[in-house]
């Protein structure tokens, strides 16, 4: 880990789920969702760039279908001593997709190879 994320991995991985317990995870999602009501972006690669500004790592759309996008998360803190919680990028992704696409979303990540999944769902109705 490097000297200038201690800061933040301090707050985000040890100080946040002390103050919050159990509900921390679900918090972290809709915290994800308000900051993205806060920070709307209008591309893909407005996502790519506020991803790398808020040191959440490298972003990418691996896959887009109509009602499912499947973006792929990358950090060099990643790994199998990573116990962070991802529900923060998942909220604040679904927010933005459920404003681009005025229809509501989830979403949810899971781990593949070191890496971050985050599937983000659309209503379909």
């Amino acid at each position: 880990m490097e000297d200038n994320w201690f800061g933040y991995d301090l707050i985000r991985n040890d100080i946040l789920r002390d103050v919050l317990g159990k509900e921390h995870d679900p918090m972290l999602y809709w915290v994800g969702k308000s900051l993205a009501r806060k920070y709307p972006l209008q591309s893909t690669e407005e996502l790519i760039t506020f991803f790398e500004k808020a040191n959440w790592g490298m972003l990418e759309l691996i896959q887009e279908k109509r009602h499912e996008y499947t973006f792929k998360l990358s950090g060099p803190w990643m790994g199998k001593l990573d116990s962070r919680c991802y529900q923060l990028e998942a909220g604040f992704l679904a927010q933005q997709l459920d404003t681009w696409k005025d229809k509501s979303t989830g979403a949810s990540y899971s781990t593949h190879k070191g890496n971050i999944i985050i599937e983000v769902e659309i209503d379909r109705g």
